[in-house]
């Protein structure tokens, strides 16, 4: 599946919604990620486009056991296998844009009051930040740094994880899965 330039910027600033288990069942782990990107939304899948090592990481780390092609983006089999394991995906701003730097602090500061708010209501055992830049802007957290935070949000227990995107070269597939597997055994979802 492919885009012309045209086509993705069509998407701009359309919003994806939360991957979530239905609210009668557990959230056991919460990927986040910084805003959903133009590919993103043209496709309706959370970190969806050809050059992004999410997906090729969670197979990795052994979160998934089919793969997911973030190009073409999400079944509904692909959706339903991570609900019912647990999983969820959203974002600290919901717009989508082609770069997360096109984001405003206060839409970061924003984003983070709702995602605290999600989790407060969800209470996942384990929330992922994917990106340590946005979660400093997000939560004020300056001096924040990759892994485990030291304070949790009410019951669920915090991490920055790296970011996937294919912008963040000196990170590679493995690297990746090993930070996500990390949070997944906090969170029950890996042994």
């Amino acid at each position: 599946m492919g885009f012309t330039r045209a086509e993705l910027e069509s998407f701009r600033d359309t919003e994806v919604p939360d991957l979530l288990p239905p609210p009668d069942q557990p959230l056991r782990l919460l990927f986040v990620g910084i805003n959903p990107g133009l590919w993103t939304a043209a496709t309706q899948t959370h970190f969806a486009h050809p050059g992004n090592r999410f997906y090729p990481a969670l197979l990795r780390a052994g979160i998934l056991t089919t793969p997911i092609d973030p190009a073409a983006g999400m079944t509904d089999a692909d959706r339903e296998a991570l609900r019912s394991r647990g999983i969820g995906i959203t974002n600290v701003a919901a717009r989508a844009t082609a770069r997360a730097d096109e984001l405003t602090r206060d839409e970061l500061r924003e984003g983070g009051a709702r995602l605290v708010e999600l989790v407060a209501e969800r209470t996942p055992r384990v929330v992922a930040v994917a990106g340590i830049t946005a979660y400093r802007s997000a939560f004020g957290a300056r001096k924040a740094t990759v892994g485990e935070q030291p304070e949790p949000w009410g019951t669920s227990r915090v991490f920055v994880v790296p970011n996937p995107s294919g912008l963040n070269a000196h990170e590679t597939v493995d690297s990746l899965a090993d930070a996500y597997a990390g949070a997944a055994r906090a969170a029950g979802v890996l042994g």
